[in-house]
C-alpha cells in the first residue's frame, strides 16, 4: 500500500483555505450539496495557480467545494499548492504518493477514499477541463438522478479542440471506438469513456473493487463499478494552460493492458486469452527449434530447449496481460517454476492421453490427437490459474479473519 504525506498546517487560526487534514466527525458527515474535486497532479507546478484561481471564480459562489491533490510528482508541484492554497476560500488537501501504485488512475482511487462529500468531480490539473463545469455536472447529475456524469466531448456542443495535432485526435478516437467495441453493454450511454472530467456520486461507488492500470480511470470505474443511472454534459476540452502531455507510448502500451485486464475478468474470457497467447509461443518455440539444429544438435534435446522458450514466451504475456492483479500472491521465482512445471507436464500428459482415446476409447488418431490437444489446454488453463496465480490457503485465512475482525 503506498503511503502518503498530508500537508497540514495547524488546523487553529490557519487561513480559510490552507491545506488540511479533516477530522473525523467531517469525514463521517458530508455538507448537503457540496462537492469534492479530485485533481491527480504529476508535475503541474506551471498549472497549479491557475487551475485553483479558476475554481476560485466559478465554483464556490455556486457550490460549496472542498479540493483534494493527489499527488505523485517529483517536483515542487505539493510546495506550490500549499503556497497557493493559502488564498482559497475553500479547504485544499494534499495527498503525496510515495509510490504512484496505478498511475494516474490509482491516484483518483486515492482521492475516492478521500473525498469527504457526496458528489466528486474527478478532473486534470492542466485546466484542460473547465472547472466553471463542475456545478453543471452536480446539478445534472441531481435532475437526472444519476450516479454518474461523464463531460462529453463526443455529444452535441462538445469539442475536442484542445488536442494537439492529427495523431492526438487520431489516438483518442481509436480508443474510445475500440473501448466502446469491446465493452458495448457497460459503456452504453457513454460516447466519451476516455474523458477524464466526470462526476460521481460516492454511494455510487465502491473504491476497493477498482484495480486502475494508468491513467483512463472512467473506463475502470465503467466496467467494474457502473452505476445504473448515467447521463452526459458537453465540454470543449481546452488547450493546455502549460506544461507537456504526459500521454507517451508508454502510457499507451498501459491503456493496452488494462484493457486486456478489463476485458478477461471472467473465466471463459480468461481462458481464451489463455489460449491465443498459448499459439503465439509457437514461432519462439520453432525459431530456437530450427536454429538449434541448424547448430547441429539433435532434433530430440533441441525440441526440449526450443520446447523452454516457447513456455518462458508465454509467461511473459500471461505476467503481464493476463494475471497483472495476481502476481502479489505468490513470488516470481515461484511463480516461473509452477509454470514451467504445467507447461511441460503438458507434453508429459498428451502422450498416454491419446494412448487412452485410441486403444480404449476407439479414437481415430488425428481425433485423439486433437481431443488430447483440447484437454491439456484446459488442464493447463485451471491448472495455471489454481496453481500459479490464486492466493494461498493461508493469504485466503488471513482476509477472512481481517474480515470477520472488521465485522467484530
Amino acid at each position: 500500500m503506498s503511503s502518503f504525506e498530508s500537508t497540514v498546517p495547524d488546523e487553529l487560526g490557519a487561513p480559510a483555505g490552507a491545506p488540511r487534514r479533516r477530522s473525523e466527525r467531517e469525514n463521517a458527515v458530508a455538507e448537503p450539496g457540496a462537492v469534492t474535486i479530485v485533481v491527480p497532479t504529476f508535475n503541474e507546478s506551471a498549472n497549479i495557480r491557475e487551475l485553483l484561481h479558476q475554481i476560485t471564480e466559478s465554483v464556490p459562489a455556486r457550490l460549496p467545494c472542498e479540493v483534494v491533490f493527489v499527488d505523485d510528482s517529483t517536483d515542487d508541484t505539493p510546495e506550490v499548492i500549499n503556497r497557493e492554497a493559502r488564498d482559497c476560500p475553500f479547504p485544499v488537501t494534499v495527498l503525496h504518493r510515495d509510490r504512484p501504485e496505478g498511475g494516474l488512475g490509482g491516484a483518483v482511487v486515492e482521492g475516492l477514499k478521500a473525498a469527504s462529500s457526496e458528489w466528486i468531480v474527478v478532473m486534470d490539473g492542466d485546466c484542460q477541463h473547465p472547472p466553471s463545469l463542475v456545478p453543471e455536472l452536480v446539478a445534472s447529475g441531481e435532475r437526472a438522478n444519476a450516479g454518474l456524469v461523464v463531460a462529453s466531448r463526443y455529444i452535441k456542443g462538445g469539442s475536442r479542440e484542445g488536442l494537439a495535432g492529427g495523431y492526438r485526435i487520431a489516438v483518442s478516437r481509436g480508443a474510445t471506438w475500440l473501448t466502446k467495441t469491446l465493452f458495448p453493454r457497460k459503456l452504453h450511454g457513454i460516447s466519451d469513456p476516455m474523458s477524464g472530467f466526470f462526476a460521481i456520486r460516492r454511494s455510487a461507488v465502491t473504491a476497493e473493487v477498482l484495480q486502475p492500470l494508468g491513467y483512463k480511470i472512467l473506463l475502470e470505474l465503467a466496467v467494474r463499478s457502473r452505476p445504473r443511472e448515467v447521463t452526459e454534459v458537453p465540454f470543449v476540452f481546452q488547450d493546455r494552460f502549460a506544461g507537456e502531455s504526459k500521454s507517451t507510448a508508454q502510457e499507451g502500451f498501459r491503456f493496452l493492458r488494462h484493457l486486456v485486464g478489463l476485458r478477461t475478468a471472467s473465466p471463459l474470457a480468461r481462458m481464451v486469452v489463455f489460449g491465443l497467447i498459448g499459439a503465439t509461443g509457437f514461432v519462439p518455440n520453432l525459431l530456437g527449434l530450427y536454429a538449434l539444429t541448424a547448430a547441429g544438435m539433435h532434433y530430440l534435446p533441441a525440441e526440449i530447449l526450443a520446447n523452454q522458450l516457447g513456455v518462458a514466451w508465454n509467461f511473459l504475456l500471461i505476467e503481464h496481460l493476463l494475471f497483472r492483479e495476481r502476481r502479489k500472491h505468490r513470488k516470481r521465482w515461484d511463480r516461473v517454476g509452477r509454470f514451467a512445471l504445467l507447461a511441460n507436464a503438458d507434453l508429459v500428459l498428451r502422450i498416454p492421453l491419446i494412448a487412452l482415446f485410441v486403444h480404449h476409447l476407439g479414437v481415430g488418431a488425428l481425433s485423439a490427437t486433437a481431443l488430447a490437444l483440447v484437454t491439456t489446454f484446459v488442464l493447463r488453463f485451471v491448472g495455471t490459474e489454481a496453481l500459479v496465480y490464486l492466493p494461498r490457503r493461508s493469504e485466503k485465512a488471513a482476509r477472512g479473519s481481517r474480515t470477520a475482525r472488521r465485522a467484530a
